[in-house]
């Protein structure tokens, strides 16, 4: 692996992701709305001002690339919007569904010329949007969109298959992040570990599969 471009990656578990690919001499491109004084530190390509869900954020990104090939892309970026139950708020319904879903289906779409055989796309969603897996309700606008994530991966596996691109659906645990005001059971930098070693052990067999970061099948 060369080369890895890593979506919300100014804190959080993009953060943890773009300094353990740094660790192992992998060129990283990290793209946020914002950079951080943390991502800054790294010393990597940080490109900052996308906004995933912009119509020519695929466009700045193809330009920075030129002609480099991405041997992985990691769709990270996302939003949660907490909700009382029986009273979501359709339009940040309608901004999940725009971040989680779209954009992440949008830029691997535009970012296909840059893919080749043997590159991995890895998308980062949430057992919460596991339908078999729903036993407490509520959250209907971010259940909904990582649902309509986890199937536009599956079919992104399937139609990426005959271009000898691999494609990982992970959710990476409960994560301390800011997303959830910290409150996790598991630190980034522990997620973003496990998840690069389900994308390092990522082959054919298991493309599109759905899984938890430390290796546990997800009912879809």
């Amino acid at each position: 692996m060369t080369l890895a471009l890593v979506t919300g990656s100014n804190r959080g578990i993009g953060l943890s992701l773009t300094r353990l690919l740094k660790a192992r001499g992998v060129h990283v491109v990290a793209v946020c709305r914002r950079s951080s004084p943390a991502l800054d530190a790294l010393g990597v390509e940080v490109v900052e001002g996308v906004d995933v869900t912009a119509q020519d954020a695929p466009g700045k990104l193809l330009a920075v690339l030129g002609d480099r090939t991405v041997d992985l892309l990691v769709n990270n970026a996302g939003i949660l919007v907490w909700e009382t139950k029986l009273a979501p708020d359709l339009e940040a319904a309608a901004r999940q569904f725009e971040v989680n879903a779209l954009a992440p289906l949008r830029l691997t779409l535009a970012l296909r010329p840059r893919l080749v055989p043997g590159s991995k796309v890895a998308m980062i969603t949430s057992r919460m949007g596991s339908i078999g897996d729903n036993t407490s309700g509520g959250a209907y606008g971010y259940r909904m969109s990582k649902a309509a994530l986890n199937i536009a991966t599956r079919s992104l596996a399937l139609d990426l298959a005959p271009e000898g691109v691999l494609v990982a659906l992970l959710h990476p645990g409960m994560v301390s992040t800011d997303m959830i005001g910290g409150r996790g059971q598991i630190e980034p930098d522990d997620a973003a570990a496990q998840l690069l070693a389900r994308i390092d052990a990522l082959d054919a067999a298991h493309s599109g599969a759905f899984q938890h970061a430390n290796g546990q099948p997800l009912p879809w």
